[in-house]
């Protein structure tokens, strides 16, 4: 049996054709209409001294994937929001797009700008690396969000969610919740199972129920859609008759699985969501069904990016950190919210 020690361990051409520009926010001050308290800050009533007083306007260059679902969407609007915040951030938004060579000459473009920073989630880290490595070598520091490059040296700072982590606290969680029960019957409705993003969630989910004596009895996957969620937990159900706790990967396919759990008429069990979407947490506010818990990967991954980006090229430091440089690697925690904690996680999560 491993211990949890062993868990912590692990825990631990300048308009190039064909790339739009879609957003140039020249941010001349707060914006608080966001309504999340942890998206606000920035340059005004920053006090002296401290790293929100208002520097030299810096450009940032960011690109994501296409937001075709809600957590992505919630990436480039919660960066947008940050950076409106700040007086001297100027940002470049790129069109979201699947297309990796548009988003390679996105950043093409962003380096014959001559940009101070680049904020970038690729869509294919391993694809965006020698770009990536290109800008670096230009002087232009690149802050890579959420899927990893293939070379350490192709981002002066990478910002991570924790998969592994998430199916850890998930695991963890049931374990609370179903202590005693050695014959409890525990399922799992992963998302795309070639991805290593799933792979670290299962591999977390099934060493933590380890801990506790259980296992997965019956696993399906789907696809992070809604049509595949509700696809995959109707099979799920018809072939387990009696389930007493489900771990659904993410609250966007969750819309599905909660769909085929109401036409399947059943109740029986607990769920626990993944990625912390809002409308799971006002669920698991009203306390109104089965989904009782969510596993936070944040959403607001790109909106830190912005504000390192900003510390990086204005040559500024972490304030509550000793060290003289921002880090290399920031990995984000992945809390479980229930109806007790709620409250704290309902601002920064997206909706699906």
């Amino acid at each position: 049996m491993r211990t949890t020690t062993a868990l912590r361990g692990r825990l631990a051409v300048a308009a190039t054709a064909g790339l739009l520009v879609v957003g140039l926010a020249a941010c001349t001050g707060n914006d608080t209409s966001s309504g999340n308290d942890n998206l606000r800050g920035g340059t005004d009533g920053a006090a002296e001294g401290s790293n929100d007083e208002e520097g030299d306007t810096v450009v940032i260059g960011f690109s994501a994937p296409a937001a075709d679902h809600g957590w992505m969407a919630s990436i480039t609007e919660s960066a947008q929001v940050v950076a409106d915040s700040y007086g001297d951030v100027e940002l470049r938004i790129a069109e979201g797009t699947n297309e990796v060579n548009l988003q390679i000459s996105q950043v093409e473009t962003f380096i014959n700008d001559g940009v101070d920073a680049i904020v970038l989630l690729p869509f294919d880290g391993a694809a965006l690396t020698p770009i990536a490595l290109e800008a670096m070598e230009a002087g232009i520091p690149v802050i890579n969000v959420d899927r990893e490059f293939n070379d350490p040296n192709a981002a002066r700072v990478t910002i991570l969610g924790d998969n592994y982590g998430m199916g850890v606290s998930a695991g963890q969680y049931i374990c609370s919740e179903l202590e005693g029960r050695a014959d409890a019957v525990v399922a799992e409705i992963a998302g795309i199972d070639s991805l290593p993003l799933t792979q670290d969630r299962s591999e977390g989910f099934a060493e933590a129920l380890a801990e506790c004596g259980l296992e997965v009895s019956n696993r399906v996957a789907a696809d992070f859609t809604v049509e595949g969620g509700e696809r995959a937990a109707s099979n799920l159900l018809q072939a387990a008759p009696e389930i007493d706790a489900i771990w659904n990967h993410d609250d966007d396919q969750g819309v599905g699985v909660l769909a085929a759990i109401e036409n399947a008429g059943r109740d029986e069990f607990f769920l626990v969501g993944g990625a912390g979407s809002a409308n799971a947490m006002r669920s698991i506010q009203a306390g109104d069904g089965v989904l009782r818990a969510t596993v936070v990967y944040p959403s607001t991954q790109a909106a830190d990016a912005i504000r390192v980006a900003r510390l990086l090229a204005q040559d500024k430091a972490m304030a509550d950190l000793v060290e003289v440089e921002v880090p290399r690697q920031i990995q984000l925690f992945a809390p479980v919210v229930t109806a007790d904690n709620v409250e704290l996680y309902l601002d920064t999560a997206f909706e699906s």
